[in-house]
């Protein structure tokens, strides 16, 4: 990629998360006391995530589910009605901002505001041995929202947005930080429509658990099909 367009999307990352920090605070210390008041826990949730090249960082979001909801249920997925969900954590996430304390990520240089979503450690299985589709949209820094959020969130498959991301990075090579601008105009105004916010079940027949088995199952697949 052009280093003056990197060079000015890292200046971008950096006034937008700054800025953001401060002029948030209220937000912030609204949104921790409400959490702790709302369920036993703590306010922030950590979890390990791929960014450029595979490399695994601890993404910080505001905890918006019970504690130790991953090992429950549904997995990484969540369906509609999740009943691990919070009171207070179904607003944020209405609201996305679960995802602010991501803007701390940005400042400490693991992710940018724009990029591929970064995914979970063991999401799509072993790193080293996927296809060349799903390995190129880790050949930028993942961020807090992407071409694949803004063109419909969790209404895409995972196969959809990466695609959706690896688009992103030939649409950068060519169009620079000005495609991140539109990016992050797209993704405000979506928050407001509050659409897509779970994802959909691959049968609407299945229980939550075997949708997300099955799910689980295909994601992983494709993911290591022969290129």
């Amino acid at each position: 990629m052009n280093r003056l367009q990197l060079a000015l999307k890292r200046t971008v990352d950096l006034c937008a998360s700054i800025v953001g920090c401060i002029v948030l605070t209220p937000l912030w210390i609204v949104a921790a006391i409400a959490i702790k008041v709302d369920s036993k826990g703590p306010i922030f949730f950590r979890q390990e995530r791929r960014t450029k090249d595979g490399r695994i960082f601890n993404m910080l979001k505001y905890r918006s589910m019970v504690v130790n909801a991953e090992q429950m249920g549904t997995g990484l997925f969540s369906y509609d009605n999740d009943p691990r969900i919070t009171k207070v954590g179904r607003f944020l996430r209405r609201a996305s901002i679960d995802e602010l304390p991501q803007l701390f990520n940005v400042l400490k240089g693991d992710i940018s505001l724009v990029g591929p979503r970064p995914c979970v450690k063991y999401e799509l299985g072993d790193f080293d041995t996927l296809n060349k589709k799903y390995k190129k949209r880790f050949q930028v820094k993942g961020g807090i929202t992407g071409l694949a959020q803004a063109k419909g969130r969790n209404e895409n498959s995972w196969d959809e947005k990466v695609t959706l991301d690896n688009e992103y990075i030939d649409r950068f090579a060519k169009e620079g930080v000005l495609l991140d601008l539109k990016i992050l105009w797209w993704t405000v105004a979506g928050i407001f429509k509050s659409k897509n916010i779970n994802e959909l079940k691959i049968d609407e027949n299945m229980s939550d658990e075997e949708a997300a088995l099955l799910t689980d199952e295909e994601v992983k697949r494709i993911a290591h099909l022969p290129d």
